[in-house]
């Protein structure tokens, strides 16, 4: 199993679906730009699916 790391769609839809600091809205839209940008994606990517699993 191979990850496409350029989707995004995950950090669109994650966008829509709470309120977000203009901080992680950055690193939503922009990526991340070193190992703290890295784990706090991870973090945030967690909490979508957590929300997700709610949800649906």
């Amino acid at each position: 199993m191979s990850t496409n790391w350029q989707d995004t769609s995950w950090q669109e839809e994650f966008l829509d679906m709470k309120a977000h600091t203009p901080e992680d809205v950055k690193l939503l839209i922009e990526g991340p730009k070193g190992f703290m940008d890295a784990w706090k994606l991870g973090f945030l990517h967690q909490e979508y699916k957590r929300l997700k699993k709610e949800v649906f």
